[in-house]
């Protein structure tokens, strides 16, 4: 009984996730996260570009760099949760939560600092 449980230790274990397969699924599930990182970044570079009058306390753009730095931490923030999922946290690697962290802390600050 001690040989056949030694074994069936022994055998080749067939793994869902095989390395040679993981490239083909990264591809497809960085989809998402391209899809909500690249606006992030796009409106994160909108607020940088905004350069409100310092005298005026009501100009308009100073309202519109807040508002756009906000929608980039959601976004970030969004994918961010989509990462931290079981699937893509086996798949794909931990440079996918840089990108984002980066992201949402430039917009953050610029919406704090307007």
């Amino acid at each position: 009984m001690g040989s056949y449980r030694d074994a069936r230790l022994r055998l080749p274990r067939e793994d869902i996730g095989l390395p040679e397969d993981r490239g083909c699924l990264r591809l497809v599930l960085a989809v998402p996260l391209v899809a909500l990182y690249v606006p992030a970044a796009y409106t994160c570079c909108l607020a940088l570009a905004m350069r409100p009058d310092p005298d005026s306390p009501y100009d308009q753009l100073r309202e519109d760099a807040r508002f756009l730095g906000g929608c980039s931490v959601f976004l970030c923030l969004l994918g961010l949760l989509i990462t931290i999922t079981p699937l893509y946290r086996r798949t794909l690697t931990r440079w996918w939560f840089a990108a984002p962290a980066l992201i949402a802390t430039v917009a953050y600050v610029r919406a704090r600092t307007v």
